[in-house]
């Protein structure tokens, strides 16, 4: 079992940064993608972006593609969200997301831990 726990967001101006961490307890984080899915008020969640078990792959969607970069601390047990040049089509909650499959998938049912979101509000 794996518990996520996301942190960082908050209010920013368009045009800002911000940095979302999420904290995954156990010792096998090492066994799991990891990604990020968002959701808006009245939309369906979106999937932002996934790393691999290794670190060595990322994929983002197209929206968030130059802007956004996931990365994650092996050590820490803990991924990353680097968040730039933000739109206020970037508003949402971001979920931090594991996959105990290593087939790439960009689908929400694929995965099989979530965290519980975390508020991103960009301001224009």
């Amino acid at each position: 079992q794996v518990q996520l726990v996301e942190s960082g967001g908050g209010l920013v101006q368009a045009g800002g940064s911000l940095r979302l961490s999420c904290a995954a307890s156990g010792r096998t984080f090492g066994s799991y993608a990891m990604g990020w899915f968002r959701q808006a008020p009245g939309k369906e969640r979106e999937f932002v972006a996934r790393i691999s078990r290794t670190g060595m792959s990322t994929y983002y969607a197209d929206s968030v593609k130059g802007r956004f970069t996931i990365s994650r601390e092996k050590d820490k047990n803990t991924v990353f969200l680097q968040m730039n040049s933000l739109k206020p089509e970037d508003t949402a909650v971001y979920y931090c997301v594991g996959d105990r499959e290593t087939v790439t998938t960009r689908l929400p049912q694929e995965y099989d831990y979530w965290g519980q979101g975390t508020q991103v509000t960009v301001s224009s």
